[in-house]
């Protein structure tokens, strides 16, 4: 018989387990943005589970930096935006 393969949710879960010194060693104030770091993979776990890697890290620090991506795109966007609102202003 073939192995069964785990849910990429419990693959994250024994992941994020192996991290938890690190987290411990960082500051109290620190730990928070750590633990939200680690739910962004959770948006993601169809195409983490679809990409069938041979280091679960690898989707996991994917999904993180898309993720990151996505937001840095729409904070330009908004920038641009408030910049265009001010050459009008400035032009008026």
């Amino acid at each position: 018989m073939g192995r069964t393969v785990p849910s990429f949710r419990i693959v994250l879960a024994e992941e994020k387990k192996e991290w938890k010194p690190f987290r411990v060693a960082l500051d109290k104030s620190e730990r928070k943005a750590f633990d939200e770091m680690w739910d962004i993979p959770k948006l993601y776990v169809s195409a983490c589970s679809s990409s069938v890697q041979l280091v679960p890290l690898h989707p996991i620090i994917i999904s993180i930096l898309f993720q990151h991506y996505k937001e840095l795109i729409e904070c330009k966007r908004g920038v641009e935006a408030l910049e265009q609102e001010r050459n009008i202003a400035i032009k008026t």
